[in-house]
């Protein structure tokens, strides 16, 4: 008898059950390296609303087949200041209907033939010549597996409805009763958080209901349940991210827990919908079929999957409405004054229904590109450390970085309009004001972290305080005079409009190199900063300086830029000659 447990129990269900979640591995990454890059693209551009961010979840979850990575790429996107948590909250409802798909594929009785197709597909995949020739391979190849693995653990398991031991173990798990079903969808969870797949689990559930060892009601439990353990995994990866990063991981758990708590209160009702309406178009899934003398139930399987896919779609349709109150909700986890000032990291500006007219898009690029400059203005009031300035350096920065990078996204797309040789130098000086910008965020961004970080002589600290005053003087060439707020923080009077400009200087960066050049030298020949602390305070003065540096380059980008946008509103009569009289035959 133990070698018959051995042979045929412990092996086809370990293997079948290994194969199964290799098959799996196998159609992500194969799925994932054909389109990881253009799914990102496209969600990027999808999920600008929740509406928008729904259909995305489901159509790109559907194709790369894996929820969980779906929510971790979508926690990313949030993270690196790409995604909006409203646009997130959205793509998570869809991915949970996306993923659903792949359940209804599990469904299908194509075992047999899996191995198969899996050994054709695997020949392919080795003698494939490109790429793109092995990948699509390797996603067909995982894809049979998963078939020919979900058939080998049904066969394991139907030998244990002969063992009293095991059956009398697994009628505990019974779903005729309300507290019986919330039991199986425990378990299901604890499972699915162990092997983070909530797929792998509902393979597990339908070849034991197939196998006819669990009913197909409590089948279904178990994959209601299996759908509140893939959270886990986002969770995770949202642990040492930004705090948005973390209300997306949280807006996941929040969005399944809800959902599997009203299928459950459902769960009863649901269940009688579901029998009248397979037996009235399919067959009763209680029903056994004989083959090869033991009776299976095949239609466990489809029950499942359909089940599946009602209770995603009814739960995203009943909390849709709600996208505003949970964003609400999710803001205030964790929230700081901080959060309070503008966000950065989303786009004001560039209105997408004008990117291809080129005349009102040059302009709503050149304000997003003046809204990064007082962006990077903020930079000062976190290195001294301002009440009303952001807190972290790091997340400012990220924030910019996105907006950056919003704005050139902005640009390529404009450029595919219909513009002229001018228009298109106007929008490469854009870009090059932005990269210039860039530049200057991640300059201003270790400024800001090391006075921060490091402590300093009341000495020292003055020093550095004027070299501040030098760069938020050069930043205000850059975008214009400060805010009050900051222009006070830097030690400056307050700004008289109708005052005569400093002649004695040529040029703002001649200006600017001399005073920091002069600051150099006296931090050198300072007696009262103590010796240890020079090293850093001369780097600190060399980085201001570098940033200064920038700073008057972008402004004169600028001034050149805004010269060329005002060219088009001069326009000259047709019917004038060179020298504004008439033109002449």
């Amino acid at each position: 008898m133990d070698a018959d447990v051995f042979k045929d129990i412990i092996v086809p269900v370990i293997g079948g059950l290994g194969i199964f979640m290799l098959g799996l591995e196998f159609m992500e990454r194969g799925i994932q390296a054909l389109s990881a890059n253009k799914m990102k693209e496209l969600m990027t551009k999808m999920a600008g609303s929740p509406a928008k961010g729904v259909l995305a979840g489901t159509v790109i979850t559907g194709v790369i087949q894996s929820s969980t990575a779906m929510t971790v790429m979508t926690v990313g996107l949030v993270n690196a200041g790409i995604l909006t948590l409203r646009g997130a909250i959205g793509v998570i409802m869809g991915a949970n209907i996306g993923t659903t798909l792949g359940n209804g594929l599990i469904a299908l009785p194509l075992g047999p033939i899996g191995l198969l197709f899996g050994g054709a597909f695997a020949l392919l995949y080795v003698f494939g010549r490109s790429a793109r020739v092995k990948n699509i391979a390797l996603a067909c190849m995982g894809f049979s597996l998963i078939f020919y693995g979900l058939n080998l653990m049904t066969g394991g398991l139907k030998p244990l409805r002969e063992m009293p031991v095991f059956m009398d173990l697994i009628s505990g798990l019974d779903s005729s009763t309300f507290i019986g079903v919330i039991g199986c969808a425990v378990i299901a969870a604890l499972i699915t958080a162990a092997i983070h797949s909530s797929s792998a689990t509902i393979g597990i559930v339908m070849g034991l209901g197939v196998s006819g060892i669990l009913e197909w009601q409590t089948a279904i439990a178990f994959a209601i349940g299996a759908d509140l353990g893939t959270t886990i995994t986002s969770w995770i990866a949202s642990l040492n991210l930004s705090k948005n990063a973390k209300r997306t991981a949280y807006a996941h758990i929040g969005f399944n827990f809800i959902g599997v708590t009203v299928v459950l209160a459902l769960f009863f009702p649901a269940i009688a919908l579901l029998e009248f309406l397979m037996k009235l178009f399919v067959g009763d899934p209680g029903a056994p079929v004989v083959v090869d003398g033991q009776e299976t139930f095949p239609l466990v399987p489809v029950a499942v999957g359909a089940f599946s896919i009602f209770f995603n779609i009814f739960n995203v349709v009943i909390l849709f409405p709600f996208v505003n109150v949970f964003e609400k909700v999710l803001t205030r986890i964790g929230h700081s004054s901080d959060e309070d000032l503008e966000d950065y990291s989303v786009s004001t500006f560039l209105d997408g229904t004008v990117k291809k007219d080129i005349s009102r898009a040059l302009p709503a690029m050149q304000n997003e590109a003046k809204r990064l400059m007082t962006a990077s203005a903020m930079f000062l009031g976190i290195a001294r450390g301002d009440k009303d300035a952001p807190k972290s350096a790091d997340d400012h920065l990220t924030a910019v970085d996105g907006l950056a990078r919003q704005i050139r996204d902005y640009a390529a797309e404009a450029l595919q309009g219909d513009v002229d040789r001018e228009q298109m130098n106007e929008v490469a000086d854009l870009i090059e004001e932005v990269d210039y910008t860039g530049s200057l965020n991640e300059g201003m961004h270790q400024v800001a972290r090391r006075l921060a970080r490091d402590e300093f002589s009341e000495a020292g600290r003055s020093l550095l305080d004027e070299g501040l005053g030098a760069l938020s003087d050069a930043i205000e060439e850059m975008t214009g005079p400060l805010p009050a707020d900051v222009a006070a923080a830097a030690g400056e009077d307050e700004v008289d409009a109708s005052a005569e400009p400093d002649t004695a200087v040529a040029s703002p960066v001649i200006g600017a190199a001399a005073t920091f050049e002069a600051l150099r030298w006296r931090v050198i020949d300072a007696a009262d900063v103590p010796s240890n602390e020079k090293p850093a305070i001369l780097a600190l003065v060399g980085s201001m300086s570098r940033n200064s540096a920038l700073a008057a380059r972008i402004a004169s980008l600028r001034e050149t830029l805004d010269g060329a946008l005002e060219r088009p509103a001069q326009v000259v009569d047709a019917g004038a000659g060179a020298d504004g009289g008439p033109q002449t035959a």
